[in-house]
């Protein structure tokens, strides 16, 4: 996860010589982006979440029947988004809060990404598949590789180095999709030559009904709450396009930043979801819990200690970027504001995946709808109608405490129902 965010900071570093049009128009397409990757992690977290139980209750060949539906899902899901971007683009741009001023350098790196939809989809699957049979370390050499591929390819396509044509923002679009290919050929690979726990043959490719409605029983909400994440930030496009594209611009490289800093968060809901659903599968409650307990003291320490760094060397780390005045004097004073709560962020997120391990997706979708629609979107209007630009940036803390708090509650009421269940019987194996 941490490469992934390197990358997308590698990647705003080259376009941002290109001026902050070209930042700005990147970040516009970014929660189109955030759908994309909230279908595959909607789709992989049930597979995730279904897998490990089926892993929990000895049931491989469950396991297999439940991994060969991810090549079909995949394709469908996939040709879809290819054919919305090369389509209509535009359309999509507009929802997503672009400016005139950067529709044509939005239109063009849209519909070149377009192409890698497909494999960028089946690569975060894979990522799933993988976590699910307790192997974590070859996704993250895979997609290593893949990022690293990109961060080179990047310069080469965008500036026309060497034989490369100088294609721009479209450059970049074109570096991703042939890095995520090659990030997909590699996890299919060892798939296919069965060296993974799983034994996949054609047999367990072929669509059935009954194990993608028990993928989508448990990934749908997944899916929703991550596509609002996709929405909310369409919105809040639309909300910094009212102060011109350099505030899209301020918020793109900002928030790429952010991004990096978020990933232990990301990275650990992830090894987290399959510890959940082996110890719910198993009913080891006692491991359960326990797990929730160390990742949340974890995090947060982890969280307390990048926001202080951050908090201090935000300028210096933004001039990286770029060093246009106008740029700087919004980008700055907005990351500090945005990332004060940091420490914070973790718990949300690990008890939605708490409630997604324990097969308890309209949990997890209540949460996150109410940090998203009950807290932020109410106070990103209100709070910008007050103090402009300002208070643009002050709906994201206030949103994080208030809607941290209420997942804290949900949980510890969550935790209280199980113990008191009669359920709860401690194991002493280690």
């Amino acid at each position: 996860m941490v490469m992934a965010s390197l990358y997308n900071l590698v990647n705003a570093f080259w376009v941002a010589k290109l001026g902050y049009q070209a930042v700005a128009a990147v970040t516009v397409a970014f929660p189109f982006f955030i759908v994309c990757t909230a279908l595959a992690v909607g789709t992989g977290v049930g597979v995730n979440a279904l897998t490990s139980r089926r892993f929990g209750e000895r049931n491989i060949e469950g396991a297999n029947q439940t991994v060969g539906q991810t090549f079909f899902l995949s394709i469908i899901i996939g040709v879809v988004l290819l054919v919305l971007t090369n389509v209509v683009p535009h359309v999509i741009l507009r929802i997503c809060g672009i400016t005139p001023d950067i529709m044509d350098l939005g239109i063009q790196y849209l519909s070149v990404f377009g192409w890698g939809i497909p494999f960028f989809l089946f690569s975060i699957l894979c990522r799933n598949i993988f976590a699910a049979s307790g192997d974590t370390l070859r996704p993250m050499i895979f997609a290593i590789i893949s990022q690293v591929i990109n961060a080179i390819l990047d310069p080469f396509f965008i500036f026309g180095w060497g034989i490369f044509p100088e294609m721009g923002v479209g450059g970049a679009a074109l570096a991703t999709v042939i890095s995520v290919t090659i990030g997909v050929i590699l996890p299919l690979w060892f798939i296919l030559r069965k060296k993974t726990a799983y034994d996949i043959h054609f047999r367990h490719c072929i669509p059935k009904i009954t194990v993608i409605k028990d993928i989508y029983r448990v990934g749908f909400p997944s899916m929703l709450l991550e596509s609002t994440e996709g929405v909310v930030f369409a919105i809040f496009n639309n909300v910094a396009a009212g102060f011109g594209s350099v505030a899209l611009a301020a918020l793109g490289i900002a928030g790429r930043i952010i991004d990096l800093v978020f990933m232990p968060a990301i990275g650990t809901s992830h090894g987290l979801l399959p510890i959940v659903g082996f110890s719910f599968g198993a009913k080891r409650w006692d491991r359960l819990w326990s797990s929730v307990k160390i990742t949340l003291i974890w995090l947060t320490g982890i969280l307390a200690v990048l926001c202080v760094l951050l908090e201090i060397f935000a300028p210096q780390v933004i001039r990286l970027f770029s060093s246009d005045p106008e740029l700087l004097r919004i980008a700055i004073p907005g990351m500090r504001i945005i990332i004060a709560t940091m420490v914070f962020w973790g718990v949300p997120i690990l008890i939605v995946t708490t409630f997604q391990g324990l097969s308890k997706g309209k949990d997890a979708m209540v949460l996150s709808l109410v940090r998203q629609f009950i807290f932020f979107v109410p106070g990103l209007f209100l709070f910008t109608h007050l103090w402009g630009i300002t208070g643009m940036w002050i709906s994201l803390p206030v949103s994080d405490i208030l809607g941290g708090g209420v997942a804290a509650l949900w949980i510890w009421r969550e935790y209280l129902i199980q113990k008191g269940s009669g359920r709860w019987v401690k194991h002493t194996d280690k």
